[in-house]
């Protein structure tokens, strides 16, 4: 599922994101989406969203 589409996430769902310091390196972090905080239905970087253990970031890959 694509990352940048805010239709393709909701909350509780298993998703891969970049943290803001990862961004040069492009590390993901494994977690359990909380809340979306990008209102746009669309973003070319990734839709940016808050886990469950409070990192933000934008999401790279989504897990079902």
């Amino acid at each position: 599922m694509d990352g940048r589409q805010r239709s393709s996430i909701t909350s509780g769902i298993e998703v891969d994101i970049v943290l803001k310091k990862d961004q040069r390196t492009g590390k993901t972090t494994r977690g359990t989406v909380k809340d979306i905080l990008t209102n746009s239905a669309a973003h070319p970087h990734g839709i940016k969203v808050r886990l469950t253990d409070g990192q933000v970031g934008r999401v790279k890959n989504i897990y079902q």
